[in-house]
């Protein structure tokens, strides 16, 4: 299987190939501040199934994660961890923006108050258990 998808201006493609390690919506504080929303829904594969191609910027948001974002039309695409055993691509913007369905939420400790999860998924005050 290979989900594709891009940014907003289309500069930027990628493909992510093979099953994902998880899908999980990221409330943490960094997720927030770096997507300029509520939360981060993405899909994490491993660093060698996903290609980008096009204009790629990237910002280290933490000693551990890369941010990565067109560097035409600033869409948020990533987070990369800099160990480089992950990457983990942001939902929406896959062409099949239905393929790819969360099964938990993290860091709902760090939720902002207004946000009402009803959606049923098991939630974890920080990172999920191993």
């Amino acid at each position: 299987m290979v989900q594709e998808g891009g940014c907003l201006c289309g500069a930027v493609r990628f493909a992510c190939e093979g099953e994902p390690i998880n899908v999980r919506v990221c409330h943490c504080r960094l997720c927030q501040k770096a997507f300029g929303a509520p939360f981060n829904a993405r899909a994490l594969f491993a660093q060698d199934r996903v290609t980008f191609s096009g204009p790629v910027g990237r910002h280290p948001s933490s000693p551990a994660i890369d941010r990565l974002f067109c560097r035409t039309c600033g869409s948020r695409l990533a987070s990369w961890r800099s160990n480089g055993s992950a990457v983990g691509v942001a939902l929406a913007l896959f062409d099949d923006r239905d393929a790819l369905a969360p099964t938990e939420h993290i860091w709902v400790s760090e939720k902002l108050d207004w946000l009402v999860l009803a959606d049923g998924l098991p939630q974890h005050p920080e990172a999920a258990p191993a």
